[in-house]
């Protein structure tokens, strides 16, 4: 007997967790070019048909978990964000704490910009894969949201969201993924704070032209 189509996209849907969370151990223990979807079959406990019938191939795999890791990240809800702190001055710097709070707490990040760093020559659909899926949402919402807040007034909103998203992630690259924070130190709250003042002064200067 035929299972209901409601079980059928409940087996379907724990048997792509499985496959994503095999594929996370996976990459982050051998790296994107030693993992191979029998080695992710293996881990996850399915077949490798089920792997390829829920996943293309491996450049889709790692792609769907840059997506997955961008969905378990409060930081990347900007409209949450916003809803709780309405002061574009309180909204910036929680957007920015938020942010390098959930990198330095989440080694699986950092263990990820270095795969993808690191393998980026080789395989560069991994650095798209995760510009497409981390990186241009935030820089999309983060200019929408300084064109719907005149009041901050910068003058180029999408270059604006760039050296505010850029500054931080510098910032998390050198201490977290160079281990350099100690050659070039700067205190984490001199940063946000000096970062979101820039950004509000210098959209709100009365000598502005």
């Amino acid at each position: 007997m035929k299972k209901p189509k409601s079980v059928e996209r409940e087996l379907s849907a724990e048997k792509t967790e499985a496959i994503l969370d095999g594929a996370m151990q996976e990459f982050l223990a051998h790296g994107y070019a030693a993992t191979s979807m029998d080695k992710v079959a293996a881990t996850a406990g399915v077949s490798k048909a089920t792997v390829y019938s829920h996943f293309q191939d491996k450049q889709g795999l790692f792609s769907s978990l840059m997506q997955r890791l961008a969905s378990k990240k409060e930081l990347f809800n900007l409209q949450k964000l916003q809803a709780v702190q309405d002061n574009p001055a309180s909204f910036l710097k929680g957007f920015a704490s938020g942010m390098l709070d959930n990198v330095a707490a989440d080694p699986q990040m950092i263990t990820f910009l270095r795969i993808i760093i690191g393998e980026s020559g080789r395989f560069p659909e991994l650095a798209r894969a995760f510009v497409q899926n981390i990186e241009k949402p935030v820089l999309e919402m983060l200019t929408q949201y300084f064109v719907s807040h005149p009041e901050i007034q910068v003058q180029d909103p999408e270059v604006a969201a760039r050296v505010f998203v850029g500054t931080l992630v510098h910032f998390v690259l050198l201490r977290d993924v160079l281990h350099s924070g100690d050659i070039v130190p700067m205190e984490r709250d001199r940063l946000l704070n000096n970062l979101v003042n820039h950004v509000i002064i210098a959209k709100t200067d009365p000598n502005k032209t």
